[in-house]
């Protein structure tokens, strides 16, 4: 599907000066498996743009009044939780109720008035929106970056559908892993045990097991003292130099380390991909 240069910059000259009118779902007709193309994108619309756009065209698709809804972490996740919060405030959605995967997400959905609930009670989510870090041509995922992949993980495997938003950038057509390291969360107990067993794994051979410091919403070792996660347990970032064979395999020898909490593998859980790039958006199902 194709969109005029002139009528597609207007639409989005709108977005960028009232987003709630200019994102509703009859501002711009958007098909799975399409792109929008046009090459005033690229001088108009910053990183930051883009992921508005993808994070409110989430929302705009799969979120309906009456749903339990599941809300990521991080940086694009962030604007589709600032959708809900707008169609909440003028009343396009009512009776929601939503799930966060973290303590930052939950603070942004009390201060924008989303009601939230938990998994004792909601176990059982219509659909879960979250950003990734990288993703596969299989549509697997590389999630965890942010520090919240053990309650990522928890909400979306409950979740009917479950759709990824993320820019360009994170995806990887030659296999998960060079682009972006594997967080896994692990016990403090005997940690550094721990991370040789993992390391030490068939599917891990080659990987350079890095322990996070500082904040534990970044990979980026920022400070002197170990990262704890919200759960309190400590993050070990599996560095991989040449792409991994089997991200499933990999997944589940991992999972049944004994001090392994859970991982940043996300494998067979995505139900479609919202890309948003330099020409447009562009959806990926399986």
């Amino acid at each position: 599907m194709r969109v005029s240069t002139s009528s597609l910059f207007c639409a989005l000259a709108c977005a960028l000066a009232s987003p709630a009118a200019a994102f509703a779902p009859s501002s711009v007709a958007f098909r799975p498996v399409s792109t929008i193309t046009s090459s005033s994108l690229k001088m108009a619309l910053t990183q930051d743009e883009l992921k508005k756009m993808v994070g409110y065209k989430s929302v705009d698709d799969y979120v309906k009044s009456g749903m339990v809804v599941g809300l990521g972490t991080g940086s694009t996740a962030y604007y589709a939780v600032e959708r809900v919060g707008q169609l909440l405030k003028d009343g396009t959605l009512t009776d929601i109720v939503a799930i966060p995967t973290s303590v930052r997400t939950k603070e942004q959905a009390e201060e924008l008035g989303i009601p939230l609930v938990t998994l004792d009670t909601h176990s059982k989510l219509d659909v879960a929106i979250d950003g990734a870090d990288e993703v596969d041509p299989d549509l697997n995922l590389v999630k965890g970056g942010g520090g919240a992949l053990l309650r990522e993980k928890m909400v979306e495997v409950c979740a009917d559908k479950f759709i990824v938003i993320v820019d360009e950038s994170k995806i990887t057509e030659k296999g998960l892993g060079p682009g972006f390291p594997v967080p896994v969360e692990i016990t403090p107990f005997c940690h550094e045990h721990t991370m040789r067993t993992v390391a030490n794994l068939p599917s891990c051979k080659g990987c350079n097991p890095v322990l996070r410091m500082g904040s534990s919403s970044s990979n980026v070792n920022d400070g002197d003292e170990i990262a704890v996660t919200d759960n309190g347990n400590y993050i070990v970032d599996l560095h991989f130099e040449e792409p991994i064979a089997d991200a499933p395999l990999m997944a589940s020898e991992i999972k049944n380390v004994v001090g392994v909490v859970d991982h940043g593998l996300f494998c067979g859980l995505t139900t479609a991909v919202i890309i948003a790039g330099s020409d447009g958006i562009s959806v990926k199902e399986p």
